[in-house]
């Protein structure tokens, strides 16, 4: 017994030590959750603006860009898949490429070809394990990403919208990564980028007139409307990006906080199990020592009278 006392001690200063590692994860990733929120929450407002005034552009003119022109017959695709680069943050990153892979199947079934470009080493891991191609992956700046790294990842992914699919273009660009909801909820999400679907709103729908039964657009283009949708085009691909590596990042620290959390509530139970294991231990202990006081007190007894006698 006592050797199985010496066992649960040690087991128990064994998980008290993971527990204060957990602990204090779980208050670094709380810390980092707020300062990715303010990220998110300062990116979002420009990306939605810089969104409006790309779609107000291509509303308000008759030119055909490459990158607001919807091919007819569409055969290639560009997916970019968000992960992150670290694990012990649960499901993040499992969820991310599950709404990549079911992205990827649902434009291959569509008859395209899929071009797959990752952000994270958890995505890169999953996918050389597997021996699937990639066509480029970016990683060591998921948890804390700059708008130099949204450009950079950008970059090869508008090069590819301007080429030629028999060029190694594409002809549209599609983005899974995890929508930050809120502390308790992040979302898997997919959405295309590119081509850009031109959807106009109520406050954009009280800016045009009808005049001899056709509706023109209160703006004016300068230089031309071409250029501004070649200078807008690219920075809102880069907002768009940048937007989602935050609300990825903020996701990922979330989940990181949940699952830290969870890790050292089962540490408190288990040290809880382990202390009654060794008080009964212990108590045994007692209980044996005492019989044998007693065993040995009897014994002494007998051989006492047996003697007198």
């Amino acid at each position: 017994m006592a050797a199985q006392l010496r066992v649960y001690k040690r087991r128990i200063k064994s998980v008290t030590a993971t527990k204060k590692i957990t602990r204090a994860m779980e208050m670094i990733a709380a810390s980092r959750i707020v300062k990715a929120q303010r990220k998110v929450a300062a990116s979002t407002p420009y990306a939605d603006e810089l969104t409006a005034a790309v779609t107000a552009v291509a509303h308000g003119s008759d030119v055909k860009h490459p990158l607001t022109t919807e091919a007819k017959r569409p055969r290639r695709a560009a997916v970019l898949i968000i992960t992150s680069d670290r694990g012990l943050a649960g499901a993040y990153s499992s969820n991310a490429i599950k709404a990549g892979e079911h992205l990827t199947s649902q434009l291959a079934s569509e008859g395209k070809e899929v071009d797959t470009y990752i952000v994270g080493r958890k995505g890169v891991s999953y996918y050389a394990f597997r021996e699937r191609h990639v066509t480029r992956s970016w990683t060591g700046f998921t948890d804390n990403p700059t708008y130099a790294d949204a450009k950079e990842v950008a970059a090869p992914l508008i090069e590819a919208m301007e080429r030629d699919t028999d060029e190694g273009g594409v002809d549209e660009l599609h983005i899974a990564f995890t929508e930050f909801v809120s502390m308790m909820t992040q979302t898997p999400v997919e959405r295309r980028l590119l081509p850009l679907k031109l959807e106009r709103t109520a406050e954009e729908s009280a800016e045009v007139f009808q005049r001899d039964e056709h509706t023109h657009a209160l703006y004016d283009f300068e230089p031309s409307a071409e250029q501004v949708l070649d200078a807008l085009l690219p920075r809102y691909v880069e907002s768009r990006i940048y937007n989602a590596l935050l609300q990825s990042a903020a996701s990922k620290h979330a989940a990181t906080r949940r699952a830290m959390k969870s890790a050292t509530d089962n540490a408190e139970e288990l040290i809880k199990s382990l202390t009654r294991l060794a008080n009964a231990a212990r108590q045994a202990d007692i209980t044996q020592e005492i019989s044998e006081i007693v065993g040995g007190s009897s014994a002494l007894a007998d051989a006492s009278a047996g003697s007198e006698r």
